[in-house]
């Protein structure tokens, strides 16, 4: 058999499909993971990230507990007679009018939900604060009790000279 009877297409077309095959399993291979151990440990990885965020949100509601905790077990002493010669004028333990913001109506909104200590008011939530006062209907909207526990917290301190200065510094309870 003489090459001269031999078409050159019988060449060309085995090298041509031989080459484009050769260049398809290359991309193909490229596009899955060389080996399954590479994706045993990305799945090992990211089960450890879930894990570990589950093990801060678990620290961080501990944290706040333990936080709570602390602050119910400290009992402050009140002193009548400083807050009285501070403020210029009598005040009852756990009156919650003393905070800058609240006056009779809204302290009675605040008995109706339990709260009727300094210390109970410190803990709230300014998101509890607002549920309460939503409460009380459209009239108590122009209130913000964003400032409310902080004031508060003075009161169940004893810190009334910081009170007071904070009082005077924003008027109307406004941070």
């Amino acid at each position: 058999m003489a090459l001269e009877t031999v078409n050159i297409w019988c060449w060309i077309i085995p090298l041509l499909v031989g080459v484009i095959s050769a260049v398809f399993g290359f991309l193909i291979g490229k596009s899955q993971p060389s080996n399954s151990l590479e994706l045993n440990e990305l799945e090992a990885l990211r089960r450890e990230k879930a894990n570990w965020h589950s093990s801060l949100e678990d620290c961080k509601r501990n944290l706040e507990a333990a936080n709570i905790a602390l602050q119910e077990k400290k009992d402050f002493p009140f002193n009548q007679a400083l807050a009285k010669s501070i403020f210029g004028k009598s005040i009852r333990k756990d009156d919650l009018k003393i905070v800058e913001g609240i006056g009779p109506k809204i302290e009675g909104l605040f008995h109706n939900y339990d709260i009727r200590t300094w210390q109970e008011l410190s803990l709230t939530s300014v998101k509890k604060c607002q549920d309460v006062l939503d409460s009380g209907g459209d009239r108590f909207k122009v209130h913000d009790p964003a400032s409310w526990p902080m004031q508060a917290k003075m009161c169940y301190e004893g810190k009334w000279k910081e009170l007071f200065k904070w009082q005077e510094e924003h008027k109307h309870g406004k941070l």
